[in-house]
Order: structure tokens, then C-alpha cells, then sequence
């Protein structure tokens, strides 16, 4: 099995045949008529909620099942309870009969939790978008692997806009030049676990991409007391958390005399949903082609 690897932006996505796990394959005006089967994965949660709503609305989609963890409030209730619409599909707790009649996962849950879904997915055969963020070098890892047996988009913002403002901020930051620092700034509701975002980790990401050097070196993630004048080249973090703010992020290019911002508000989760579907869809064509690999919006918007 020979990979095959291109380009996108500053990462690799790579592609591998897998002959094995997709034999049975429709004819394309086959595939026109059948819809493609989404899972899931936090059904129960604001996210999940937000992505069923959207499933009901999309007439090349359904839903196939709705996972929560064994303890939720809504295990058993009807997907489609809390939105005011009868699905005949109920959330459950069992990953492995879930994904055993599923296309595509849609995970948008914890890191421990996204890592056993995907795992059930590798050896059943069905692709997955994860949005999941506060996933460590380990777990990223580790989805690198899964993603040689099964299709895999993994992005810490399905958003479409925002996915556009990383690509302008990795465009700013090269075109500015070391003259401009950059600071980037995000808030969330109060009830997001980890900071700073992942989204905000990725627009540093591209920032740092743009102006040639390694985030990890670069990065400032907090900043307390005398901390001494800002060392040039750094690329410095600030998180604030409250009410019910689905999402908002700014990265900031200071130069002497003017200042440039971009800036990407959320108001609503449904076009991290409209995103998500859209992967969906995405890693659903490679995987009636017969190809896995790990992708990136940027390769499913086609803006890489």
C-alpha cells in the first residue's frame, strides 16, 4: 500500500489505498440516491445538538446514531427531543454498534472519549470528522495513526470563516514582516474546559507559518507581574472566559504607528455545524474512493 502525499498549506496529507476495508463499492448514480449515514458522537451536548439540527435540514444526510457518555441525562431520549423533531433514532452509549451502521462519525466531544470513538471507527471502516480540541501531542499522534486505516478530517474549528481567517493571517503575518508583533486574543462561554482554544492555537499556527518560524518556540501563553519588555518575534496568547459567548477570536499585528486586526466572531454553533457537515461529506467521498488519510478545512474548502 503506496502512499500518496501532497502538499496542503504548511502540513501533509497523506493518502493510502485501502483496497481491504472497501470492497463492496456502489456505482455512482447508486450513490446519488443513497444518503450518506452520519453518527453522532456528544449528541446529547450543545454541539451534538446543534449538528442534529442541522442533519434534519440536509436531505443528502441521515442520521444513522446519536452517542453520549453512559452517565448523560439524555441516553435514550429521541436525537431530535430537544429541537422539537422525532427521529426514531435514540441516543445510546454503545460506540461499536453505532458506528457498525454509520458512514461517517462526527465527534465533537472530549480527548479520552474521541480517541476510543476513533478506535472503534478504524476497525469498523467508517471515517470521522473530530473538532474535539485540547488533544495533546499524544493523542494528535495517535490520530495520525488511525487516519492510515480510515479517512479522517480533524480540525479545531469547522467554521468556514474562520478557517478563511487562518489563511489570511498566515498572508498578514509573512507580508508584515518582523516589524508587526502578534498577539492573539479569544473569548468563550464559561464552561470551556481548555485554553487557550484550539482554534486560537491554530491561528497562531498560521501566524507563526507566515513569519517562518516554529509556534513552539515563539509562543506566550501568559503574562503576569514584571515580565520585562516583550521579547521581538514572540507570539503572545490571551484567554477570557464568560457568559455565553459561543466564540471569538482576533489576531492582532502591532506596528509602529498602525495596527491591523482580524477578526472572526461566532454567534451561533450552527456554522461550526454547517462545517462539520461538510467535512462529512468530504471524507465520505474518499471513503467510497477507497482512501484514507488525515485532512485538514483547508483541504475540504479546497483553500490549501
Amino acid at each position: 500500500m503506496r502512499p500518496e502525499t501532497r502538499a496542503s498549506g504548511t502540513a501533509f496529507s497523506t493518502c493510502f489505498a485501502i483496497e481491504d476495508l472497501f470492497r463492496a463499492r456502489p456505482s455512482p448514480r447508486a450513490r446519488r440516491r443513497v444518503s450518506i449515514r452520519i453518527a453522532i458522537a456528544g449528541a446529547g451536548g450543545r454541539m451534538g445538538q446543534a449538528l442534529v439540527e442541522a442533519m434534519l435540514g440536509a436531505g443528502d444526510l441521515a442520521l444513522s446514531g446519536a452517542l453520549d457518555l453512559p452517565r448523560s441525562p439524555a441516553i435514550g431520549a429521541d436525537a431530535g427531543e430537544r429541537c422539537g423533531r422525532s427521529t426514531g433514532i435514540h441516543i445510546v452509549s454503545d460506540v461499536e454498534a453505532v458506528v457498525g451502521v454509520s458512514d461517517v462519525l462526527i465527534d465533537f466531544t472530549r480527548p479520552a472519549g474521541t480517541l476510543a470513538h476513533l478506535a472503534a471507527c478504524a476497525r469498523a471502516g467508517v471515517a470521522a470528522v473530530v473538532g474535539t480540541t485540547g488533544i495533546d501531542a499524544a493523542g494528535k499522534a495517535a490520530i495520525a495513526e488511525y487516519a492510515r486505516v480510515i479517512p479522517v478530517v480533524f480540525a479545531p474549528n469547522m467554521s468556514i470563516g474562520v478557517n478563511v481567517l487562518a489563511e489570511l493571517v498566515r498572508r498578514a503575518a509573512g507580508l508584515l514582516g518582523p516589524g508587526f508583533d502578534i498577539e492573539i486574543v479569544e473569548m468563550h462561554h464559561r464552561h470551556k474546559v481548555d485554553a487557550p482554544s484550539g482554534t486560537a492555537l491554530a491561528l497562531g499556527e498560521a501566524a507563526a507559518a507566515g513569519a517562518g518560524v516554529a509556534l513552539g518556540e515563539h509562543a506566550v501563553y501568559a503574562r503576569e507581574g514584571v515580565t520585562g519588555e516583550r521579547k521581538p518575534g514572540t507570539i503572545g496568547f490571551a484567554t477570557l472566559r464568560g457568559g455565553d459567548v459561543v466564540g471569538e477570536h482576533s489576531v492582532i499585528f502591532a506596528g509602529a504607528g498602525e495596527r491591523l486586526e482580524l477578526t472572526h466572531r461566532a454567534t451561533s454553533r450552527q456554522n461550526f455545524a454547517a462545517g462539520a457537515l461538510r467535512a462529512a461529506r468530504f471524507v465520505a467521498g474518499k471513503r467510497a474512493s477507497g482512501h484514507a488519510g488525515l485532512f485538514g478545512m483547508a483541504d475540504v474548502l479546497g483553500i490549501a
